[in-house]
């Protein structure tokens, strides 16, 4: 709905995160959720990564807003209704994002959100169409091949984004969001996020990261297609399911 863009990207946006280019991810380079290619589509094809990793408040919310936000009509929807959207748009795309809320409300998923489309979404229940559109993309995340790696970290971010949006659908939007700080953790590492390391691995959990911890980690992270450098950062928490 109107009004709710910036308070929908800084919820997007605790999803996303900052800088990270791992293997198994197809959109590659990614700093706060756009892709290089998405940047180079905004601002230039001679854009680098260091420009990405640079990209300023203004170039973030011309591409979130243009590309993903007004793309799916977010100022037309109801409040939770436009921010499951928002986020399913950001993570998948926009077209399959319209075409997850039209199938929702019965309307042609054509993947182009229309008058037809917003009638049908005005005529149903703001709860009912977050909870369709949340199961749908579930469903299409756990058809990938790389859910396998990253399915926990994606598999709780649709369950914080469906808490959040039927929250938002039922009153005023929440202005908290959640923690989503950690803390790297390598060899010689002490403290809270080595004994949330260590219970995942399924070890004694004495919060010293020593080379016990080490050799279980670099082994989860063979298994689970992460590199395997025995360091613990954003993308090993994440398919862990610690972060989001």
């Amino acid at each position: 709905m109107m009004n709710n863009f910036d308070s929908a990207l800084q919820l997007v946006l605790v999803h996303e995160g900052g800088f990270s280019d791992h293997p198994q991810d197809p959109g590659g380079a990614t700093m706060k959720g756009v892709t290089l290619a998405t940047f180079r589509r905004f601002f230039g094809s001679d854009k680098t990564v260091d420009d990405l990793k640079n990209i300023t408040t203004q170039q973030l919310g011309k591409i979130y807003r243009d590309g993903y936000w007004d793309t799916c009509k977010g100022d037309d929807l109801p409040s939770g209704v436009d921010y499951a959207v928002f986020d399913l748009s950001v993570n998948s795309g926009p077209g399959r994002a319209a075409k997850f809320l039209q199938t929702a409300v019965g309307a042609t998923a054509d993947g182009s959100i229309g008058e037809q489309t917003l009638a049908k979404v005005a005529a149903a229940s703001a709860v009912n169409i977050i909870n369709s559109v949340c199961d749908q993309r579930l469903a299409y995340l756990r058809s990938l091949s790389t859910f396998d790696t990253f399915g926990t970290g994606w598999t709780r971010r649709v369950s914080d984004v469906r808490q959040q949006a039927m929250n938002m659908a039922s009153g005023p939007i929440s202005t908290s969001t959640p923690d989503t700080s950690f803390e790297v953790v390598k060899l010689n590492s002490t403290g809270p996020w080595v004994v949330k390391l260590q219970g995942v691995l399924g070890i004694a959990q004495d919060g010293q990261f020593g080379p016990a911890t080490e050799t279980s980690l670099k082994a989860y992270q063979n298994e689970h297609g992460l590199v395997a450098d025995g360091i613990a950062g954003r993308n090993t928490f994440r398919a862990m399911g610690l972060l989001a």
